[in-house]
């Protein structure tokens, strides 16, 4: 939420700096994210002038182009080349000087420089009012009325303005501080002084009302206020009103809307202007409509309207969405002379609903799904009728409706002081809790040694509780000003163990330090991409019962969809070449039982490594990320005791990294279904581990030192043909069930297939290590060791020995 500091300062006095009330703000709660200089107009006019063209003649290189003389206050006048139809001698004009920064109202910024356009000298540019950002327009360059005086900085002729701009990460549960005076409120509770609110005139309130308002859905619309205006001009706002909206970064459009948008950013009141001659038999009915009935908002998206969206419809048809979004059929235009204003308050949820299911945020919606005030509705209107009588010409004709059965209660609240103490950690006068309440607007209703009950205005919807009071005491006389305790108790506490930062940290260390990139990645995922990719267990999804938006419905099942959306998002930038990881909990549902599993993903693309003369250019293999998912474990001291062939939804091949019974780590080639859904066209490999269970695993183990070995290994190696189907593992198991003690390590190291050997076969070389800790082995010892082997490979796995 952006507010400009000196619109803040119409409605409280004080002469705080900007970077002092930057500081007081953040401190009751209000946090500042950012302060910034900014001008009503980018770059503030800065080295522009006010020009006379002296002498207008055609260029004679050029048939478009045109040489001129300028005056623009100084000694002599400047030549400027000028490729404007328009551009005529005596006119006044907007000159850009050599050396100023012009900020064009699309496109980058550019500079003026002097330059020769076609063998002529041209010092400076006579600008059209797109390229100092004043506008769109770009059929010419801006002539200005004959009395402009010549020389005057363009920024003091077109009346720009220098102001700080506070952006406020707004925390959801304080709609009361969404607009300048709400602001002004809490920042004049601290300074104990009070908010100045606008004066505004007192409209009528009768049965003479030109255009009648029904109301047939009292829970969702609990306020109706309307009044129509006749003789309205709708044109440019004046300079101070577009400049508050620039302040803000809106773009200003017409004064009637901009007043609405005005009132909107002052007071937190939405309003809506509709054109009063389309209000089809002068009657304003706010109902519900049947479900699947067309409405085309100002978008100028038709969209099926749902059953409970509330709409503001004519006598014959619906005209606005209520809350949320007007109509195209009812909106204010340049030719409308008529205006019925709008100003209601609409049950949160029933907007909040109507929003999401339209995937609709608009500035009225942010407000009224949050909670507005509905005491608010009548000073808002009044204030925007006094504006567009002073602004638009506008004449007020009949009396104000107002629909309001059954007004809202202020919030009674009793709050007990020792709560205070407790909950604070520190005494504060019983005497300056109240005073703070009362600059918060809250009426004090009965107060005792003991306690005070508190009268909250509606406009506060935060504070239902004690605790909320609690927490307003806290904000205003400020975080920083709670005293530390003098003594502090300190106690031995459960340390479980292992570590989990510590485990975390150790392998984060190590993957960074290889070159993986560690990524976070958001716990909501769309259901969609995972179930197009084949990865979706719907019937253990968890369901969001509010999605912020379909692409954020379910809690994830796993890392893969988010972290392929990482990578996809890199390919797309040119980055080909990744190495990612993420610590994360994936959420499964199982009949009334949720569950939450933490995993560790790596996923890895590309080459191997960074392109160089003398690095090698490989890409990434299934391998690769088994080493990577081996070297982790072993970085725990965990080893893996056998590598079954793996079967997970989402790999196109891969295996697990086993230890018993337990399955630590899958890995493999990320399908091409998957890829494709996330709109990846290059290869991708990932290993998943089981964190849970390998931190299970880790309080189980125990560290022992071994002695290096005093004796030396021997290796055998043996060439075999073999069936396409017999892996790798099944000859690693083959190999351990025939020798259990010496031999060490077993690992293929080529193999072979192709024209050369028969159909359906290939050739594999292993080598064998073998070691006896207690003595030096023999020839004869390991020869008779390969002879069993051997036997083994050709009779369980029908191998052909290559002698």
């Amino acid at each position: 939420m952006n507010i400009s500091y000196r619109w803040l300062k119409k409605y409280i006095e004080t002469d705080l700096s900007p970077e002092k009330m930057s500081g007081i703000l953040t401190d009751i709660g209000l946090e500042v994210e950012s302060l910034e200089e900014i001008e009503t107009v980018p770059g503030g006019l800065k080295g522009l002038l006010i020009g006379e063209v002296l002498t207008c003649v055609p260029h004679e290189n050029a048939d478009r182009l045109r040489v001129t003389t300028v005056n623009i206050g100084e000694n002599e006048p400047v030549q400027i080349v000028c490729g404007a139809p328009n551009v005529a001698t005596g006119q006044k004009v907007v000159v850009a000087t050599v050396g100023a920064m012009l900020y064009p109202s699309e496109g980058e910024p550019f500079q003026i420089k002097k330059s020769k356009i076609r063998g002529e000298v041209s010092i400076g540019m006579i600008c059209a009012e797109d390229e100092i950002g004043l506008g769109q327009g770009h059929d010419g360059i801006m002539v200005l009325d004959a009395d402009s005086k010549v020389g005057t900085p363009a920024a003091d002729f077109f009346n720009v303005e220098t102001d700080f701009r506070f952006t406020i990460g707004l925390t959801p549960n304080r709609a009361d501080a969404a607009s300048h005076l709400g602001v002004a409120r809490d920042l004049a509770a601290f300074l104990k002084i009070k908010a100045i609110v606008p004066n505004t005139t007192t409209l009528s309130l009768g049965s003479n009302t030109p255009i009648k308002v029904k109301v047939e859905n009292g829970e969702a619309c609990i306020r109706y206020t309307g009044v129509k205006l006749t003789s309205v001009k709708v044109g440019d706002s004046p300079d101070w009103l577009k400049n508050n909206l620039l302040s803000i970064g809106l773009k200003p459009i017409n004064n009637v809307v901009d007043i609405t948008n005005y009132v909107l950013h002052e007071l937190g009141q939405p309003l809506h202007a509709f054109d009063a001659q389309k209000i089809e038999g002068n009657e304003v009915l706010v109902k519900t409509l049947n479900a699947g009935t067309k409405f085309t908002t100002l978008d100028e998206v038709e969209r099926e309207l749902h059953e409970n969206d509330l709409m503001i419809c004519s006598a014959k048809a619906p005209m606005c969405i209520a809350g949320v979004f007007g109509g195209i059929d009812s909106g204010v235009t340049a030719t409308t002379t008529e205006v019925f204003l709008e100003s209601a308050y609409f049950h949160p949820v029933w907007i909040r609903k109507a929003a999401k299911r339209h995937g609709m945020n608009t500035d009225a919606s942010f407000r009224f799904e949050r909670g507005t005030d509905p005491n608010m509705t009548v000073t808002a209107l009044q204030r925007a009728v006094d504006l567009l009588v002073e602004i638009a010409g506008a004449k007020v004709e009949g009396d104000m409706s107002d629909f309001y059965p059954n007004p809202v209660s202020n919030f009674e609240i009793e709050l007990p002081f020792f709560k205070v103490d407790r909950l604070i950690g520190h005494k504060i006068d019983r005497d300056e809790i109240c005073s703070i309440f009362e600059h918060l607007e809250m009426e004090i209703l009965e107060r005792t040694e003991e306690k005070v009950k508190v009268s909250v205005p509606p406009y506060r919807v935060d504070v239902q509780r004690d605790v909320d009071l609690i927490e307003d005491v806290l904000r205003i006389v400020g975080f920083n000003s709670v005293p530390m305790p003098a003594k502090m108790g300190i106690s031995l506490s459960f340390n479980e163990q292992p570590n989990k930062d510590k485990v975390r940290n150790l392998v984060s260390d190590f993957l960074s330090a290889n070159g993986f990139q560690e990524v976070m990645s958001n716990s909501l995922t769309s259901s969609l991409k995972n179930e197009k990719a084949g990865i979706l267990d719907a019937d253990k999804a968890v369901k969001m019962l509010n999605p912020l938006s379909n692409e954020l419905d379910i809690l994830r099942q796993n890392l893969l969809t988010n972290g392929l959306e990482s990578l996809a998002y890199n390919i797309n930038r040119k980055q080909a070449d990744l190495k990612i990881y993420e610590f994360g909990k994936t959420y499964f549902k199982n009949e009334d039982k949720f569950k939450e599993n933490q995993q560790l993903l790596l996923l890895a693309t590309g080459k191997r490594e960074d392109e160089q003369w003398n690095a090698s250019k490989k890409n990434v293999d299934v391998f690769y990320v088994k080493a990577f998912a081996e070297a982790v474990l072993e970085k725990l001291g965990i080893n893996p005791t056998d590598i079954n062939q793996a079967n997970e939804a989402g790999l196109e091949y891969g295996g697990s990294l086993m230890l018993g019974p337990n399955e630590l780590c899958t890995f493999g080639r990320v399908s091409r279904k998957v890829t494709k859904a996330m709109e990846i066209k290059q290869e991708v490999f990932m290993a998943r581990f089981d964190w849970d269970k390998i931190l299970k695993l880790l309080r189980k183990s125990k560290i022992e030192y071994k002695e290096v070995a005093k004796f030396p290994a021997m290796r055998r190696d043996l060439s075999m043909l073999l069936n396409k189907d017999v892996s790798f593992n099944d000859l690693h198991k083959l190999a351990r069930k025939t020798e259990r003690k010496l031999l060490q390590r077993v690992n293929v190291f080529d193999v072979y297939q192709g024209d050369k050997l028969p159909d359906g076969k290939k050739s594999y070389a292993l080598g064998f290590v073998f070691m006896d800790e207690n003595k030096t082995l023999k020839d004869k010892q390991i020869d008779a060791i390969m002879d069993k082997m051997m036997a083994t490979f050709e009779s369980e796995a029908g191998a052909e020995i290559r002698k």
